[in-house]
């Protein structure tokens, strides 16, 4: 069974808003730091941002900072993206990950052991 499922992508204008949702009913999902990577057509997968187990550790990848906020609920199983002041070059299918801790393993897709299939989030000028 796939650990982790993305929802909540879709089309949006520039500087509209998404939140997309990455929820992992049957996993341990408390003891994994969770990431979101993306992959723009033609471009290798990147990493958008990163948040510890227990939330005391984030990181942005530096295109996002300011306009995205990750975040999480242990209770529920599920990660967040909230993403403001989209952009044309957002547009890209977006993927959530689980791995140990962030230090170390982001940006590093080798280093995430659990991943979503993706969800498509398209941004238009």
């Amino acid at each position: 069974a796939q650990a982790l499922m993305e929802s909540g992508g879709g089309s949006v204008q520039a500087g509209g808003s998404l939140t997309l949702s990455c929820t992992g009913a049957d996993m341990a999902f408390k003891d994994y730091a969770l990431g979101w990577f993306r992959q723009a057509p033609g471009d290798t997968r990147e990493g958008v941002s990163c948040l510890s187990r227990t939330g005391d550790n984030i990181v942005y990848a530096d295109s996002v900072k300011g306009r995205f906020v990750i975040s999480r609920d242990n209770a529920k199983k599920t990660l967040y993206l909230q993403m403001n002041a989209l952009k044309p070059e957002d547009t890209a299918i977006y993927y959530c990950a689980a791995a140990t801790t962030c230090r170390g393993n982001w940006p590093f897709q080798s280093s995430f052991r659990y991943w979503g299939h993706g969800t498509q989030v398209t941004v238009s000028s």
